[in-house]
């Protein structure tokens, strides 16, 4: 990982989470590391997504502020916020008919001043990385909602393909990224992110229902649910899964297992609590 980008968290400094006229659901006061893949989790209705899109600029906190490279959101222009982070929302529904090539090439929109010398390579690596490359010239529209969903995946990889010339951390926002997908193609999403992390330094910050998955792939989860007091923070995964955390959340009985070759810790879900 590049130091400089290291030292650029994605911060939440006394962070509001909800919308205008409703409660609010959660305070989280901590911050997303680089090089790392932070989950948040936690039941329906816990303002997850509503936090995704204040960590992606979308909606304003309702207190705090969200800070990019030191910097708060609001302080960024559009396409400068889109060079840093790329965002993939639980839809993506594409109004015309576009084809799978094309709707990744708009991934590379806020290059555009500044174009890659590898543009061509990026749409097409990016395409091979979610596997639908074969699917370049398919009307994104006539596709399964897993192939739409990896190649959402894929335009999202390639806005942030390459390091930002100033060194400056990049970010990959996903909201429920594997809901579409079958069982395979979750963890090899999930297996292709982690590596991202861990190998270019990319910060990746996940809404995820499946709680083996984020023990599997995340690093560090951050948990939001009604009833929890004080002020939220992102905790290691493993650390905050515990079978009590589960059964007081989900209301979910659980039980941890190991695998011998040093696979995290899965939960197999029992039957609910009584």
């Amino acid at each position: 990982m590049n130091p400089s980008a290291a030292d650029h968290p994605l911060v939440c400094d006394q962070v509001g989470v909800g919308v205008p006229g409703r409660p609010l659901l959660a305070t989280v006061n901590t911050q997303f590391a680089p090089g790392r893949v932070t989950a948040i989790l936690g039941p329906n209705g816990a303002g997850k997504s509503t936090l995704l899109s204040m960590l992606s600029g979308q909606r304003a906190p309702r207190a705090g502020s969200v800070r990019l490279a030191g910097k708060v959101l609001s302080a960024f222009t559009a396409l400068d916020l889109a060079r840093h982070r790329a965002v993939l929302p639980q839809e993506t529904a594409v109004a015309f008919d576009f084809t799978v090539q094309e709707v990744v090439e708009m991934g590379r929109f806020p290059h555009r001043q500044r174009p890659s010398r590898h543009e061509a390579r990026i749409v097409h690596d990016a395409m091979a990385a979610t596997g639908v490359a074969q699917l370049a010239g398919r009307s994104v529209n006539t596709l399964s909602g897993g192939e739409r969903a990896r190649s959402h995946l894929a335009r999202a990889l390639a806005q942030i393909w390459e390091p930002l010339p100033e060194g400056a951390a990049r970010w990959l926002l996903l909201d429920e990224p594997t809901a579409a997908l079958d069982l395979a193609h979750q963890h090899q999403a999930m297996a292709l992110v982690r590596r991202w992390a861990v190998e270019q330094g990319i910060g990746v910050v996940a809404v995820l229902h499946d709680l083996n998955l984020a023990l599997r792939y995340a690093h560090d989860s951050l948990l939001l649910a009604p009833g929890l007091s004080g002020v939220q923070m992102v905790r290691a995964t493993a650390d905050l899964l515990t079978p009590e955390t589960i059964a007081h959340v989900w209301g979910v009985r659980s039980v941890r297992v190991s695998a011998a070759d040093g696979v995290p810790q899965c939960l197999v879900a029992e039957n609910l609590v009584a």
